[in-house]
This record gives C-alpha cells, structure tokens and sequence, in this order.
C-alpha cells in the first residue's frame, strides 16, 4: 500500500509546468539559481514547453513581456530568489503599465528558512519580500504557502492576467513547496468564476450622442490608441475608419494600425508627435477616442489645454483611465467604459443605417498641413552625414509589407515615431508607457520566439544597447534572424534636449565629456559572432541597408550620427501641443489656428 500511494506522488513543479502547458504556455524565459532549478528542470522535461536562457533577469522579463505582445499568448518568465527576482522588477512594470498579461514565476527560501514574524530583516539565504515589492505593478501576486494549493494559484493568476484590462502576475514558489510530493487528486484546481447574470449594456444611448455630435461636427478626428491592438481588433478599427471617412490620429502604440499612404491618416499626436497631427487634433471641434488612455504624452500638460473646444468621447475599458480628468481639468463629454471589441462592432452596426456628413472641407484643411510639415525637412537631405530622419525615411522604403520592427527609447523611438512610414501589417512594439532603456534587444529575442524564423527588426540607440548588451549572445546561440540597427549618437539625445531646455546645455550623465563611457560597439558584435556593418554618410545608407536586410541570419548594423542631431518638432512644457519647437513664426502658427490660441502663444 505504501508503495502504491509512492508511486502515484507527483512533484509540485511538474504539476505547475503541467498547468503552464494546459494553460497554452508554451516559452518560458529562465535564469537558473538555486530557488528556481526546481521549475526550470520540469519544464526542460516537458516535451510541450521550451525553456530559453537569456542572460539577465532583466532581459528575460523583457524577453517574455515582447513574447505576449506579439504571439498573442501568455508570456513567462522564471527567476530564482532575492537578487534574480527583484532583476525582472522593470520588466514587469513595463508590462503592467502597457496591460500585457505575462505569467512570472520565483523561487524562494524554504518555508522553514523563512524570517516569519520574528523581526529580522532576512533569515534564509537570499530571502526577499518580492510580493510585496510588486504588489503595485502585478494585478495578481502571491506568496505560495501550502502545496496543494500551488495549481490553483497559477490557474488563478493566468485567469486574473488575461481577464478585463490585462496585465502581469507573479506566482512565488518557495523551494520546498516546489520539490515538494503530492498526490495529484489533493491538488486544487482554480474555477473560473461564473459570470454576473445582469442586464447587457447596450450603449446605444452613448452611441446615438456620438452620432449626434457627429452630425452637427465640422472638424471631427477619430483617435486610436494601444487598446485596439489589445483587443485585437485591427481590422474592425480600420473599417471604422472607412466608414466615417475623418482625419484619423493614434498614440505611437497604434501608429502601425494604418499604413502611412492610407488617405485618413494623418499621424501621431502628443508632445512628441508630428505638427500636422497635433494641429488636426487641437483644431478639432469633435474627438472619438478609442483605446487610448490618454495620458500627459498625449495631451500635453496641463491636460486642460489638450483640444479645449472639442467635445471628447472617450472608450476605455478602465473607468479609472476616464475618470482621471475630473481631476486634470479636462471634461470628458461622452464617457464610454467598454471593451474596444465589443464597442467598435456595436458602432458599426449602428452606422449602417446612418447618413454621415461630408467633411471634405476639413479633411483639405488637414491635408494641407500634411503636406505642409513632413517628418523629413527638405534641409534634411542636403546634409553629407546621416540625418536620423532621412535613415529611418530610406529604412521604411526598404522593409516589407509584414515586418516586425522592436524599438529602443528616446531619440531612436521618437524619429522613428514621427519619420517610419508605416506599410500594411506591419506591426511595430516597445513599451511605450514605462519606455525602459534596455527593452529593445531583449524584446526582438521575444519576438523572434514569438514568430519563428521571422526576420525582426531591432532599432536601438547606443546608450540603450548598453543596458543589456549581453543578449547579444542569446541572439547568436538561437541563431535568431533579428536586424540590430544602432542609432549611434555618442550619448543620450532625448536627455540632452532637456538639458538644452532647463539647465544651459550641459550635458552632465549623458555625454562622453560628460562623464559616459562607450566601447566599440562594431568589435563588440564582432566578438560575439555578428557580421557587422557600419555607415557614417548618407550616400552609404542604401547599401548598408541592403546588405543588412539580405543576410540570412542575424547581423549588426552601426550608423553614426552627429551626437546634435535632436527631435523635431517636439513640445516644450508649458506650451499646447500645436505650438511645438523650434516655434514657428508666430504670423505662421496663427494662420493655422481655427481655435482661440492660448496667450503663451501669441507672442514668442
């Protein structure tokens, strides 16, 4: 008997793994340590998950974050105790705040070796209050304490990651309960809770005050944010945008959801968006906004400035993210709390039988400052050195239709932001709420994970490249088709224009002579088995691209540019994001004016 109830004993971490496949985990992004070996062996001897090894922490919450992002599924990650925790804590918080669910999993002391109640700061090895740590950044986090309930934890958590507004969970194993044996009928399961029987929302009263501002509307503009990719409704978003036939702007999470050349697109808004989009925005007298949470980036701050004489109906799925402006000082006219898949359908079908106006006339007024204020400046293009705007303008006739671009932050996010020209599917990632320096690289393993055998495009910058160079061999271990293309500017850009603004153009912490250290970056790839390229002048930019794109695997391309080259336009704070620098003259800026311009701008 004895032998028999031996026998059929199976060990916590192989049930966890097995819930993990059940559950449609498939990768796993691990760092071994003695607190998390236990998990990391059940999922290298389960034939139906893969485990990678990046090379930090750090990388691998990354790693798995972009994983989510692009395949759809749930991303994981596993780390050992105390330090090898709290290294994933930037990766989490970058998928919490752009709502992606990614399962992360840590070892940690014994429960015997725990400090308990007894009031010293740590007892076992290494022992760190993780849960704690990260109780505002996960939805879900806990600290399992009995094994048969280590199962339901996970299913619970995996259920509460991809439920309402998503986001990341953290499941804390302690060792023992991970080596622990159990008989599997003692295990509890998690059930998914019954959802409430009430009466469905209809939202048609919300609907029909849409329709009613759309009908008296001159000026209206329909905005896109990261939500319409969250629900996956991409190509409900673009027959919306057919249908109602207005300028149509999106957050820099949702730039990719029309190509470029599409008529109703008209760009990226905010404090670093293109003036043509703001100038569309802010000369508004209606705004549909879906999915977009509108935070300071878009708006500008104060918010009260943010399209003052349009009527604003904003789709959220997170009432919080609508009710924030009660206390920002900007009305939100027709609130609307409801999933972007299940709004944009019910709008639709509503349209059907509706008579939209005609607003050519201001679609004219909107394309002419399109035509009037492109990315690339014709100046741009007389200079011998390499201009970031005519890289990334020739970098967009290169890529495909299809493409998986991954960037970097600052400067190399904001001129691809405002110069890529987009094409159709291609689907461009970064954490675009938390922006980490760093997420670049890990985020392109992620990716290629995600869409194996797929050519990623990674665009990164030199200081960002720094902060998890070390992925540079995890790339060439998995043979990885991933493009590095480092925006090579000597420094930190976005940070020096800052400076520039409000302490005299001293570039202490983000310059070589202020005070940064930068290696060679092509020998660096070359030590770590990258063919490598590297350009200092525009007329080598479509070769360097050529022969970057038409290599079979993995490559490194370097482009040096002037560490002066800077974000143009961009909104200096204080200013309404139609009066972006460098100012226009003011007889200009005022002749695009179809609202009252505020008093800071009226002057120079």
């Amino acid at each position: 008997m004895l032998h028999q109830n031996k026998m059929i004993q199976k060990k916590i971490s192989d049930l966890v793994i097995k819930a993990l496949v059940h559950n449609d985990v498939s990768h796993a992004f691990v760092i071994s340590g003695g607190a998390s070996l236990h998990l990391i062996h059940s999922v290298a001897e389960n034939s139906k998950i893969r485990f990678i090894c990046p090379q930090h922490e750090q990388a691998a919450a990354m790693a798995a974050d972009s994983f989510s992002r692009v395949s759809k599924e749930m991303g994981c990650a596993i780390a050992t105790s105390g330090p090898g925790a709290t290294n994933l804590v930037t990766g989490i918080a970058a998928a919490y705040y752009d709502s992606v669910p990614v399962l992360y999993l840590t070892g940690n002391v014994a429960t015997f070796r725990a400090k308990g109640n007894i009031g010293v700061r740590q007892l076992g090895f290494q022992e760190t209050e993780f849960i704690e740590m990260c109780k505002t950044i996960t939805k879900y986090s806990v600290l399992v304490k009995d094994p048969a309930m280590t199962v339901y934890e996970i299913e619970k958590a995996i259920h509460i990651a991809r439920s309402d507004r998503p986001g990341p969970v953290l499941v804390d194993i302690p060792d023992d309960i991970q080596r622990a044996l159990i008989n599997p009928k003692k295990i509890i399961h998690f059930s998914k809770p019954l959802k409430k029987i009430g009466q469905k929302k209809s939202y048609i009263s919300s609907i029909k005050k849409i329709l009613k501002c759309l009908e008296g509307a001159k000026r209206p503009v329909l905005l896109l944010g990261w939500g319409v990719h969250l629900s996956q409704s991409e190509s409900l978003a673009v027959e919306l945008i057919n249908k109602l036939k207005i300028p149509t702007v999106m957050t820099w999470a949702a730039l990719d959801t029309l190509p470029f050349n599409h008529k109703f697109n008209f760009g990226g808004f905010g404090t670093h968006g293109v003036r043509y989009a703001n100038y569309t925005v802010q000369n508004a007298d209606f705004i549909l906004s879906i999915g977009a949470r509108l935070d300071t980036k878009a708006t500008g701050s104060p918010a009260s400035t943010f399209a003052r004489e349009a009527i604003i109906s904003m789709v959220d799925i997170d009432k919080t993210e609508i009710n924030k402006f009660k206390k920002l000082g900007r009305k939100i006219d027709i609130p609307i709390q409801c999933d972007v898949k299940i709004f944009i359908p019910k709008l639709l079908s509503i349209l059907k039988s509706a008579i939209i106006p005609n607003y050519n006339a201001w679609f004219q007024i909107a394309q002419k400052w399109k035509s009037r204020y492109p990315a690339l400046l014709p100046e741009f293009e007389k200079e011998k050195s390499i201009n970031p705007y005519v890289f990334v303008d020739q970098l967009s006739d290169v890529l495909q239709e299809g493409e998986v671009i991954i960037c970097e932050t600052g400067c190399a996010l904001a001129w691809m932001m405002q110069g890529f020209k987009f094409k159709k599917r291609q689907r461009f990632y970064h954490a675009f709420n938390y922006t980490p320096m760093g997420y670049g690289l890990p985020a392109a393993i992620g990716a290629s994970f995600a869409k194996p055998g797929k050519r990623i495009i990674c665009i990164t910058g030199d200081g960002s490249l720094q902060m998890n160079l070390q992925e540079l061999s995890t790339i060439t271990y998995h043979n990885l088709p991933i493009k590095i293309i480092l925006i090579n500017n000597s420094g930190h850009g976005m940070v020096q224009q800052t400076q520039e603004q409000w302490l005299k153009g001293k570039y202490y912490a983000t310059s070589i002579e202020g005070g940064l250290g930068f290696p060679d970056f092509v020998a660096v790839a070359k030590a770590y088995g990258f063919p490598v390229g590297s350009i200092k002048r525009r007329s080598q930019i479509k070769n360097a691209l050529f022969k970057c794109m038409n290599k079979q695997s993995f490559y490194f391309l370097n482009v040096e540019i002037k560490s002066s080259a800077r974000v143009i336009p961009l909104v200096q704070y204080g200013r309404p994001n139609e009066d972006s620098c460098p100012l226009l003259q003011r007889s200009e800026f005022l002749s695009n004016m179809l609202i009252k311009p505020l008093p800071v701008s009226i002057s120079e």
